[in-house]
């Protein structure tokens, strides 16, 4: 299996707050990008990594691993769609086929999730009520398909928020590429990858799988990333405290 990871964006929302690729924002001494990267590779996926951005310091920080960069020069004037393009040839036929978005912040209990479904295309996502109230990108979902999705998705109408991750069975992979090619093909260059599954879902069943109750983040305002911070800190004190009662 392999990944594609998109990291050519720009991160306009935190920019004021950070002066680099915000998925260089480090937890517990790792970059975001850098601890997902290894979590892939642990799982035998390999990743690939579309950049953009500033995108030296990104590769900088992966130069040790074995994990090929494309660079799409083009990331200020396209969305994540753009970045998929360049990432074309690593979608085979023959397997499947992880993406995500670099800026989410995620763990093994998650990827054991995903690497477990067998839906022919899943997305990860969180019906937790602070989601549904707070969000950023939401699904409305029946029968945990996706039937409406927006960010400007009614309230009432919200099942799910997005977590910016997802898996394709190789059976769907050439439904993907026909509907990535015919969105490329009619310049829709503003459009994100994920909008190539929105679009397929008006013919074909794309799944939602609910993760509630599994810690993630992405990274949209530094508030995400002090909410990252502090779960993590909050864990160790956790794990430290287990330690001084079994003494």
């Amino acid at each position: 299996m392999k990944a594609i990871i998109m990291a050519a964006g720009v991160g306009s929302r935190i920019s004021r707050h950070v002066d680099k690729p915000k998925c260089l924002l480090e937890i517990e001494g790792k970059s975001i990008i850098r601890r997902t990267v290894e979590m892939l590779l642990q799982n035998t996926i390999q990743p690939i990594v579309v950049v953009g951005y500033q995108h030296q310091q990104i590769e900088n920080n992966l130069l040790d691993l074995p994990v090929p960069t494309l660079y799409n020069p083009f990331f200020r004037v396209t969305n994540s769609l753009g970045s998929l393009w360049f990432a074309k040839d690593y979608i085979s036929d023959g397997e499947d086929l992880l993406l995500m978005n670099a800026d989410v912040f995620w763990e093994q209990d998650i990827m054991k999730i995903i690497l477990e479904e067998n839906k022919e295309a899943l997305l990860l996502a969180d019906s937790s009520l602070v989601r549904l109230n707070e969000g950023d990108y939401f699904f409305g979902c029946k029968e945990n398909k996706i039937v409406k999705y927006g960010k400007d998705l009614a309230r009432e109408i919200r099942t799910h928020e997005y977590v910016g991750i997802c898996k394709i069975q190789r059976s769907f992979l050439k439904y993907f590429k026909a509907m990535m090619e015919k969105l490329i093909e009619a310049e829709e260059y503003g459009c994100w990858w994920e909008d190539i599954l929105y679009r397929c879902s008006a013919d074909k069943d794309v799944f939602v799988r609910d993760v509630a109750g599994h810690f993630w983040a992405e990274v949209d305002y530094i508030e995400d990333y002090e909410r990252i911070m502090d779960f993590v800190w909050k864990r160790k004190e956790l794990q430290l405290q287990q330690l001084r009662n079994k003494k």
